[in-house]
């Protein structure tokens, strides 16, 4: 069985702290097997992460945080970015022809483009997985309609710190039942529904400085782009 944080960003996305080195040391320290850094429409940190990734005893695995019109998709084991603003269903596909799996995250909360405010259920249920246990969500509430639907609909679940920081890696993970630590087994094992969940919920307070972060992070790149 293999360890994996499924969902991490860095100082390369526009909402993230800190450097690929840091999430990596604390992907160590916390003992997980494997990792995908999704940073926002961005995948060079998730490439570095590959190359980094055995000095610290880990597996990276490719991924993005891909902003579709309908909100947010995760793009596992890919290593070509999915451009945003496709369609939902565009962005699975491009997803499936660069090799990769499409995992919904947060599906529930519209306030952080969860995916339900704007496509159908059944179009939610053409998903490989969906994230049923997003760490920052404030109350459980989100996150229980996600698993609901997940069983209901018989799709892969896993689960997401959405770590901003480094010290929050970790917090929710999911468990891949596949002896192999690859890119390859992990990706086809969720994909085929052999993973649990496990997680913590982020304290209050540090949900409130990421988002803070990231906002102030957003209006100074902003104010950049006009110099």
């Amino acid at each position: 069985m293999q360890t994996v944080e499924l969902h991490t960003h860095t100082s390369r996305s526009y909402d993230g702290r800190d450097p690929v080195d840091l999430v990596l040391e604390q992907a160590q320290a916390v003992g997980l097997d494997a990792i995908a850094i999704t940073d926002h429409d961005e995948i060079e940190a998730s490439l570095e992460a590959v190359e980094r990734a055995p000095s610290y005893d880990l597996l990276a695995i490719p991924g993005v945080e891909i902003s579709s019109k309908a909100g947010h998709v995760l793009g596992i084991g890919i290593e070509e970015a999915v451009p945003p603003g496709l369609s939902f269903a565009e962005t699975l596909n491009g997803i499936r022809e660069r090799g990769g799996i499409a995992i919904v995250p947060h599906p529930f909360q519209e306030s952080r483009h969860g995916v339900m405010a704007r496509i159908t259920r059944t179009e939610l249920a053409a998903a490989d997985a969906i994230e049923v246990y997003n760490s920052r969500l404030l109350t459980g509430r989100s996150n229980r309609q996600a698993r609901k639907f997940a069983d209901s609909h018989g799709i892969p679940m896993t689960a997401g710190s959405d770590a901003h920081i480094s010290e929050m890696v970790g917090q929710a993970v999911t468990h891949v039942h596949s002896e192999e630590r690859s890119v390859e087994a992990i990706v086809e094992a969720i994909a085929a529904g052999q993973t649990t969940v496990d997680g913590k919920r982020t304290p209050w307070h540090i949900s409130f400085r990421q988002a803070a972060g990231g906002v102030k992070r957003r209006v100074v790149n902003s104010l950049g782009g006009m110099f």
